[in-house]
């Protein structure tokens, strides 16, 4: 938004912070659960090694609850990738452009991004409501698969408006 009385100076606006609040501390949230994940995975790993080794009697569906874990670990932790821009950018080109073709890039990247990510988000969803409905489950555990399914449908949700909040903050830059 331009703010009158500061030409050429852009400002964010009060529900652009709240938006950003929100995609930050969801993606922040998100990431903390990837973490226990991810601790839970390791944990279930080694006493499944433990367990076969010393007892010669492995976890039972230890392999599949690992693979669920594996999903709540990558799909939780891709927002807040994208918050830190730690995903692999090729600037070599882009950085001898003008400040106004960076920015349009950017602002084409980011749109791209929220497409694709609103595409997978629907997709998973739909997905996870035909998962539900026929009642699939897993081989050893039966542990149903929908519930995972849902929750890479609700991160990408979350990478979805990390993308608005920074295509929002590139288009705001001055």
């Amino acid at each position: 938004m331009l703010m009158p009385g500061a030409p050429g100076r852009f400002v964010m606006s009060s529900k652009t912070k709240n938006l950003e609040r929100l995609a930050l501390s969801l993606s922040n949230w998100l990431n903390w659960v990837a973490g226990a994940a991810l601790v839970a995975m390791l944990c279930l790993v080694v006493a499944d090694i433990i367990a076969a080794r010393l007892f010669k009697w492995p976890i039972p569906g230890g392999i599949e609850m690992v693979g669920f874990l594996g999903v709540i670990v990558v799909a939780f932790s891709i927002a807040q990738t994208q918050v830190v821009r730690g995903h692999i950018d090729v600037e070599v080109l882009v950085t001898r452009f003008s400040d106004t073709v960076q920015k349009a890039i950017a602002c084409v990247v980011y749109s791209f991004g929220m497409l694709l990510f609103a595409l997978i988000a629907w997709r998973s969803y739909d997905f996870a409501r035909r998962l539900q409905a026929t009642g699939e489950v897993s081989m050893t555990q039966e542990i149903p698969f929908y519930p995972f399914v849902y929750c890479i449908a609700f991160s990408c949700v979350s990478v979805l408006l990390v993308l608005l909040v920074q295509l929002l903050r590139e288009m705001t830059r001055a």
